[in-house]
């Protein structure tokens, strides 16, 4: 928070309050004249006038957090680098406007984002036209009006953490009991009664008119306790997630019904791994993922997105960034309880670790990484998957990668060796190929975005599509 200057955020707290000048001033238990310098951006935005803010009027702090700032600026160079515009707009003014007018700045990228969409339907709707039969082209993937359901709630959902821990605490569950604990429950609470089909294809079929949960046994124990955390979520909180479920950013059913089982696992997790026993669990281990992992019998993907959800206020772990990638680079899991944001658009960045983890399987990778904006993450990566369920058929193999901004490396395990201090230590790597600002990449796989390149016949660089 030192040397923030949030002055028109300040004054449209005011306006919104409906309180003068003066007012605000006595509330904060400052001087008028002061309060006026930091409306106009003369003074910073200092923690204790901040932590007045909240005692006073209840503000959530992170409308003044320099992690929504950064990922606002990442979406608004998206937004404003499709060559659309009449003239290049520079990151110091992106960030000018981000700081600033952070709600002209979101109307921006709803904008971008809603064009982007038209341009989406009418793409699908050609590649129908030589099709027998026609039909309307999704406005937007339902899959990723989840995504973004998740995202701007910081991958923390409040209420379903806490029934979690509730109910964790009501069953007698520990970390060693959980599945035969939730294997108890469920027939006494609710008469359900698992069946463990070997020939069951689904992870998890529940037969309502019957009362049976099918779980296949080809799962591991912490996997098949995951998925009767699933179906309980459904049997006592459904009412909560139908109305969490009812989000205006959500359209269409299918986007809710996606989000409702988004939210289901989400409890899963929680009921697994009970916020305030995991949180201090992961911080005595230093966030050793592999002995989180066989302290509470689960996976080292489960502990993984675990580990980015605990953004509880007033006891926060580290906020990590979560990602499953596959070996063509599909992103099929993106979890952030941070500011680090890839794009929606190009993909990722082929000099990441979480690639190299293929190459490596079962090993736990770290890499210190650098965006183009100067920020440096740590990143930890590993394969995860499992084998055949028998001869011909295919098995499913990811990567994952877990990580969070330099500064809370330290507190991890898998900092131990590396020079944190040292910038030329870090891996130069970008938000994805299309919207990238580095010039010299000699792994770019696409041209930049509102860039004209330097094309010459005569002359042949490392760097494929070199910008003019």
């Amino acid at each position: 928070m030192s040397k923030a200057f949030m002055g028109v955020r300040l004054r449209r707290l005011r306006e919104e309050r409906g309180i003068t000048q003066a007012a605000l001033a006595q509330a904060l238990a400052i001087s008028t004249s002061y309060l006026s310098q930091l409306e106009q951006n003369q003074r910073p935005l200092t923690v204790p006038v901040l932590l007045r803010l909240n005692a006073a009027f209840g503000v959530d702090v992170q409308i003044f957090s320099e992690d929504d700032e950064a990922r606002l600026i990442t979406d608004l160079r998206e937004a404003l680098s499709d060559g659309a515009q009449a003239e290049t707009i520079s990151v110091a003014e992106m960030r000018e406007l981000a700081t600033n007018m952070p709600a002209v700045a979101r109307t921006l990228v709803a904008l971008h984002r809603k064009n982007r969409e038209g341009v989406e339907r009418a793409e699908a709707m050609a590649a129908r036209l030589g099709d027998e039969w026609m039909g309307d082209a999704p406005a937007r993937m339902p899959f990723e009006q989840v995504r973004d359901f998740f995202y701007a709630r910081h991958n923390h959902i409040a209420e379903l953490d806490d029934a979690a821990e509730r109910l964790y605490a009501a069953t007698g569950l520990g970390p060693r009991t959980v599945h035969a604990g939730l294997a108890a429950w469920l027939a006494k609470r609710h008469d359900v009664r698992l069946i463990y089909d070997e020939g069951e294809t689904a992870q998890r079929r529940y037969d309502p008119a019957s009362r049976a949960l099918h779980i296949s046994p080809d799962l591991k124990q912490g996997q098949q306790a995951f998925q009767m955390a699933t179906q309980l979520a459904f049997l006592e909180l459904g009412d909560v997630i139908d109305r969490l479920a009812d989000d205006p950013a959500l359209s269409g059913d299918e986007a809710r019904h996606l989000a409702r089982i988004g939210l289901a696992n989400y409890f899963a997790g929680a009921l697994i791994l009970p916020y305030g026993d995991f949180l201090r669990a992961a911080e005595a281990q230093h966030y050793d993922i592999e002995r989180l992992g066989r302290h509470f019998g689960v996976g080292f993907e489960t502990i993984c997105h675990r580990l980015s959800t605990l953004q509880r206020p007033g006891t926060r772990g580290v906020p990590f960034f979560f990602i499953r990638v596959d070996r063509a680079g599909n992103i099929s899991k993106r979890q952030s309880a941070t500011d680090f944001h890839f794009s929606r658009v190009g993909g990722s960045c082929p000099l990441w670790n979480v690639y190299e983890a293929f190459v490596q399987p079962g090993r736990v990778l770290t890499q210190l990484a650098q965006m183009p904006d100067g920020r440096t993450y740590l990143w930890i990566a590993r394969t995860v998957g499992r084998g055949n369920a028998g001869y011909g058929v295919p098995g499913k193999t990811f990567a994952v990668g877990l990580g969070c901004d330099v500064r809370h490396a330290p507190r991890l395990i898998y900092s131990k060796g590396l020079d944190l201090a040292d910038p030329g230590a870090a891996t130069p790597i970008g938000a994805g190929c299309k919207v990238c600002e580095r010039p010299a990449c000699p792994q770019r796989a696409f041209p930049p975005i509102g860039r004209a390149l330097a094309i010459d016949q005569d002359h042949s660089s490392l760097t494929p599509y070199p910008v003019a």
